[in-house]
């Protein structure tokens, strides 16, 4: 039985449908870039940008309001003795100033749950969004 000694073709990998999708990924990209920030109705204005050593913001946040829920159901915020409508008024002039105004609140461990609560509802009344408790961890 005679042998045969024919050869397949050599397997070869067909780049040219690859080479299409990079350039089309190439154009699509060029196409969705913005190549600059102004257009160009701005660009064309003469303006001298004044130059600054430290470009940080002009005023900064201010601290967190803290909240003391005593024992007794006594509050104080920012360790001046309030009552629960002074401390309506403090939170809505303090929201007034500063619109991402931040409270936390401290409860007392002896103090009735209510009293907290009474103060978290009062900041939600003035809208404020921001408030933390502050807790203990047990250490065991």
């Amino acid at each position: 039985m005679p042998l045969r000694n024919q050869r397949d073709e050599d397997t070869s990998i067909n780049l040219t449908p690859l080479i299409d999708i990079v350039f089309l990924l190439i154009i699509f990209f060029m196409v969705g870039t913005r190549f600059s920030e102004m257009d160009d109705s701005e660009r064309n204005i003469n303006v001298q940008v004044p130059q600054v050593a430290d470009a940080s913001t002009l005023t900064p946040a201010p601290p967190k309001k803290v909240i003391n829920v005593l024992a007794d159901g006594s509050m104080t915020i920012d360790q001046q003795p309030v009552n629960i409508s002074q401390l309506a008024q403090k939170l809505a002039d303090g929201r007034i100033q500063y619109q991402k105004l931040g409270v936390i609140v401290r409860g007392d461990a002896n103090a009735r749950h209510q009293h907290v609560a009474d103060v978290i509802a009062t900041c939600r009344q003035a809208d404020i969004t921001d408030v933390s408790i502050v807790v203990r961890q047990i250490q065991r």
